[in-house]
């Protein structure tokens, strides 16, 4: 059984327009595409304002007469202006994550019509992979004189990702062009984002020592190839720059022992130590002129710990066996799961080296602590995955809204952090039929991660990791309804004060203080308008002709002088 074809676009409100009984004499983008004998429509979803009701009632009209069998569907939107690149591209976010995407049903996108705004935040939404369509472009006949009402289309296939050769073009251009941590690092915690904004300015200033603490998982390889990246892309751009010019030489210090340990990180001469056949230049001396990142620096012995405190403080150290020193110059970055504080008291890290790598320390949030960022990072997920895979991988929204609400529960213990989260999606998407994650789907996955995060004596809680004592708090401020009122007029006041002035917090009512705060609280624990909308009409929606949450949401909002996305 063939698929349905269903096409999403605007309300042309000059191309489409006319009332009278010319405007069957010329050729119009709505109407046009029902007209043609090889593109069968059977669902034309039409966006249009509330001034453009009565155009719309005509295209209904028209389609109806020129192709019985496609049913046509209005959507009502609301842009404050279509030429706001925000506003529009908010609004079209709301509506493609709220639209239902059938399996049985292929999607085109009409670009013909709508602002050329509308058409950028389109192509953005397709090629992010919240909308799973192709693109279809409409135009009349190219001889005037020639009149056709149907006049030509064409369908765009927007994955690039077929295309090696404009794939490899942009992959080039991306990286030549990266100039920021915060470009490539999603996050919604304001917390996190000034942690970020502080590395960056590190990263680009300074040559000291940086130290990564945080649990397992956390990001700090991955942030650490980013810093080098960064400060690459500065220092192509500025000679005088003494670092970041070299390799970036890696290593987990966990898997480093013994004399191997000595010989990796500082290198031999032939007949060092027994099995020392010839030569080897060690990774201090790679990373001559570079960046050279220890990742688990904790598990570092004492006696390498001393050599490389020697090579950072007087950049040079001697190979094994060796009576010649080495000279480098390299800037040290370091991660770790462990405290180092409680290591230095344990005796197991040297005092003098934890100071000399402690001019910058950061400590990186565990997932637990940015659940926040857990849609964003599902969809970038998809989005890696499905690049190297050459494929578009979703949800359905049932599946992902299951999937979320797990994600972000108590049960969801996140002991791996990131690298978990990238194992589930992986597990997801190869066992997704049809390249679509469903309900089943997602409850075997939960089912999966209960058991892997269970402990073997079968009390599933999380032990927690060393630095779960001593990160920095950076989860959000949960709005708590207490019993007496005074706690819940401070309470809403402290919510409302991160938004409103004392002015007009004033002036509102102190029942509705207590709603607005609510309301403001759901809003920040949603990833978008939408979303948030339904859950704060789940009970009235049902009761409305036309329910849209989303603009119900937004008006309401406004009564305070209020937008969603100044709230995340």
């Amino acid at each position: 059984m063939l698929n349905k074809t269903a096409v999403i676009g605007f309300l042309g409100t000059t191309l489409d327009n006319g009332f009278n009984d010319k405007r069957w004499q010329r050729w119009r983008p709505s109407v046009s595409l029902c007209l043609h004998d090889d593109l069968l429509v059977d669902e034309l979803h039409i966006l249009y304002s509330k001034r453009d009701k009565r155009l719309f009632n005509v295209i209904v009209d028209d389609v109806a007469q020129v192709s019985a069998d496609t049913k046509v569907i209005g959507h009502r939107v609301t842009l404050a202006s279509p030429w706001d690149f925000a506003d529009v591209y908010a609004e079209l976010y709301d509506f493609v994550t709220g639209f239902a995407f059938r399996e049985d049903t292929d999607y085109l996108l009409h670009l013909t019509t709508g602002t050329h705004v509308a058409q950028i935040c389109w192509f953005l939404l397709v090629e992010a992979g919240f909308l799973p369509a192709d693109l279809i472009q409409t135009s009349p006949c190219p001889k005037p004189d020639q009149y056709d009402p149907r006049g030509r289309y064409q369908i765009i296939d927007l994955d690039v990702s077929r295309y090696d050769s404009l794939r490899a073009r942009f992959e080039a251009e991306k990286a030549q062009h990266w100039q920021t941590l915060q470009a490539n690092l999603i996050t919604q915690n304001a917390a996190y984002q000034q942690l970020i904004s502080d590395i960056e300015k590190v990263a680009t200033r300074s040559t000291a020592p940086i130290l990564l603490m945080g649990a397992t998982g956390a990001g700090k390889s991955q942030l650490a190839t980013q810093i080098y990246a960064l400060k690459k892309a500065k220092a192509n751009n500025a000679a005088h720059s003494k670092y970041a010019l070299g390799l970036f030489v890696e290593v987990n210090c966990a898997t480093l022992r013994g004399d191997t340990a000595m010989s990796v990180l500082f290198g031999h001469v032939k007949g060092a130590f027994t099995g020392a056949a010839s030569s080897r230049e060690g990774l201090l001396k790679s990373a001559d002129g570079g960046l050279l990142f220890l990742d688990e620096i904790g598990e570092l012995g004492l006696d390498e710990q001393a050599m490389l405190l020697t090579a950072l403080e007087a950049q040079r150290f001697y190979p094994l066996g060796s009576d010649t020193p080495i000279n480098v110059s390299f800037q040290l970055m370091a991660g770790t799961n462990k405290d180092l504080r409680q290591a230095v008291a344990d005796g197991e890290f040297r005092a003098d080296l934890f100071a000399r790598l402690n001019t910058w320390t950061f400590f990186l949030p565990s997932l637990k602590d940015r659940l926040e960022d857990l849609p964003a990072n599902i969809d970038y997920e998809l989005a890696r995955l499905g690049s190297e895979q050459q494929q578009q991988y979703r949800f359905t929204p049932e599946a992902r809204a299951l999937y979320e609400n797990f994600a972000t529960s108590v049960d969801a213990t996140w002991q791996g952090n990131f690298r978990d989260l990238t194992a589930s999606m992986i597990r997801l998407t190869t066992l997704a039929e049809s390249k679509v994650i469903r309900v089943d789907d997602v409850q075997a996955e939960i089912e999966r991660l209960t058991h892997l995060w269970g402990l073997p004596n079968g009390s599933g809680s999380h032990q927690p990791n060393q630095m779960d004592n001593n990160k920095n708090s950076l989860s959000k401020n949960k709005f708590k309804i207490k019993l007496d009122s005074e706690t819940v007029e401070q309470s809403s006041h402290n919510i409302l004060s991160q938004y409103l002035d004392n002015d007009a917090i004033a002036m509102i009512d102190p029942f509705e203080a207590v709603q607005l705060a609510y309301v403001i609280e759901v809003c920040i624990n949603h990833k978008n308008q939408a979303a948030a909308g339904r859950y704060l009409y789940a009970n009235s929606r049902d009761k409305l002709k036309n329910p849209n949450d989303s603009d119900r949401l937004r008006k309401y909002l406004l009564k305070f002088g209020l937008r969603f996305d100044e709230l995340k």
